[in-house]
């Protein structure tokens, strides 16, 4: 009982803190901390035999074992976003959306470069970097209130297309490796669900926004607002797209014999691409290497700290009582996979951290009962985006304190809607088809 009020109390302090603008690399420990000390859980190695868990010992293992497992996949794909971003390639697509958009449709196109930059393999925290100015030159052309900026950010990136078929996301690569599929599993169930998530979470977020319209809420200008350089020479947008169609093809070529690594050659594939079709454009390309890296660091980081959480509440009695009862959920084991990766995705905040840590127990589990690889990759994808996104969440952290420097009081909500709720819905409808039949 004591180790249940440890690890849901260890929960709720980490999302406070992160709530209450902590770094995320210090609620981490202080949350595993409260988690190991009320379930008894020995604090440092030399006081047990080896192997056995300790509260050091086991944070600093899944810390190091994400980083080790995802560090080249990080590194390129953020060193990708900024070489995009230096060479104007990622403001040429931005822009084109922008402008076939028009105004009337100022929050569409917003979403829209968001979903084309993240469905081509841009980090999703670069994704965020790279469209913020646009964003905000739209908000106040359209004078919308610029708190839900943050939310046409992160729908953009992190929920239809960041778990879909065919993403570069490591959200549909980590099922791989522990189900032995390819990253197009499930593809005529991921594509309805997408569909459904991205015209529903539209009109949500559109409905919210206009609600506050109605409200007399208007477009608040700050003097840190980045300014557009309307007279920089951008590159083609055809020669944006390229690249981003480079990473989709090799990764495709790959993904049968080198599995999640083929991220690697792929993403290298679109730096090399990139730099070769736009670099009379860039400011400077090993500037935007280093800062890239830089970035990696940061995101890989804030990912590491909590599933360094994960893995201390992996250790303790009451993780062990919820999983049992999760993968005991009478019914579909699909119901049951999806429960299980979306709440230990909401207690790591993180998808990725949350399939690291579920999938080495459920799919050995799951597999043995006979369950489908590709609806249980697929329903393990789309779950791991919908919980994983709640306040204490690294990108939702970053994207709203560090991108819009916004408060969770005042964005939060709307993010919460489009990048929770909306997912949600979404894995619902999914779990309903593959029961159904569709796409097995």
């Amino acid at each position: 009982m004591l180790s249940m009020i440890g690890l849901i109390g260890g929960l709720a302090l980490l999302i406070i803190l992160t709530m209450r603008g902590m770094n995320i690399l210090i609620v981490g420990p202080i949350s595993a901390l409260f988690v190991g000390v009320l379930s008894g859980l020995p604090l440092f190695p030399q006081l047990v035999g080896e192997g056995e868990a300790n509260l050091v010992g086991n944070y600093m293992s899944g810390f190091t074992g994400f980083i080790a497992s995802w560090y080249l996949m990080f590194l390129l794909g953020a060193v990708f976003g900024k070489v995009m971003e230096d060479s104007g390639a990622a403001d040429s697509v931005s822009r084109f959306v922008v402008e076939k958009m028009g105004m009337k449709f100022a929050v569409f196109a917003i979403v829209l470069a968001c979903a084309v930059l993240t469905y081509g393999g841009v980090s999703l925290f670069v994704v965020a970097f790279s469209v913020y100015p646009m964003a905000v030159s739209l908000f106040k052309q359209a004078d919308l209130p610029r708190r839900f900026i943050p939310a046409a950010l992160a729908f953009g990136s992190v929920t239809f297309t960041m778990t879909s078929a065919g993403s570069p996301e490591i959200q549909n690569w980590i099922p791989i490796d522990y189900l032995g599929t390819s990253p197009y599993a499930g593809w005529e169930v991921s594509a309805i669900v997408a569909v459904f998530m991205a015209v529903f979470g539209y009109w949500w977020l559109k409905r919210m926004i206009n609600k506050a319209v109605s409200k007399g809420e208007k477009f608040e200008a700050r003097k840190e607002d980045p300014v557009i350089d309307g007279s920089r020479q951008l590159p083609h947008p055809m020669m944006g797209l390229v690249p981003l169609l480079v990473v989709l093809v090799i990764a495709y070529i790959f993904h049968d014999s080198l599995k999640q690594s083929a991220l690697i050659i792929a993403l290298l594939g679109g730096v090399i691409s990139a730099y070769l079709l736009n670099r009379k454009y860039f400011k400077g390309f090993w500037g935007a290497v280093s800062e890239g890296t830089v970035g990696a660091l940061i995101a890989i980081g804030n990912t590491a700290a909590v599933v360094g959480f994960g893995g201390v509440a992996k250790a303790v009695p009451a993780f062990e009582t919820a999983v049992d009862v999760m993968t005991s959920i009478p019914g579909s084991p699909l119901i049951g996979g999806a429960i299980a990766v979306s709440v230990i995705a909401g207690m790591t905040g993180s998808a990725s951290g949350g399939q690291a840590i579920a999938l080495p127990i459920l799919a050995p589990h799951y597999m043995d009962m006979g369950v489908n690889p590709e609806a249980l990759h697929r329903t393990v994808a789309i779950s791991s985006g919908a919980l994983d996104s709640l306040p204490h969440n690294g990108y939702v952290v970053t994207t709203i304190r560090s991108i819009c420097n916004e408060t969770h009081a005042a964005a939060y909500g709307a993010v919460g809607a489009v990048t929770v709720i909306v997912p949600l819905i979404g894995l619902a409808i999914a779990i309903l088809l593959f029961s159904l039949g569709v796409g097995i």
